[in-house]
């Protein structure tokens, strides 16, 4: 199991959140996403090492922009 925080700008409300977690649930190997506009912070668990572009990706298809690493 592999555990990330990210930093996400943009996220404002629960819809925010719930764009956020539908993109990056959506890809091969994710098995949990929390996502949290207050701060910004969305953390990725996979049952592999996550690649940062596929998340980065994600993000963007949802309509935000993810700053980096935590």
């Amino acid at each position: 199991m592999s555990t990330t925080t990210y930093k996400v700008t943009g996220m404002t409300c629960g819809h925010c959140e719930s764009a956020v977690k539908s993109e990056i649930s959506a890809l091969d190997g994710i098995t949990a996403v929390e996502a949290a506009a207050a701060t910004g912070l969305v953390t990725v668990t996979a049952a592999a090492p996550l690649d940062d572009e596929a998340i980065r990706a994600a993000v963007d298809e949802a309509g935000y922009e993810l700053v980096g690493r935590v």
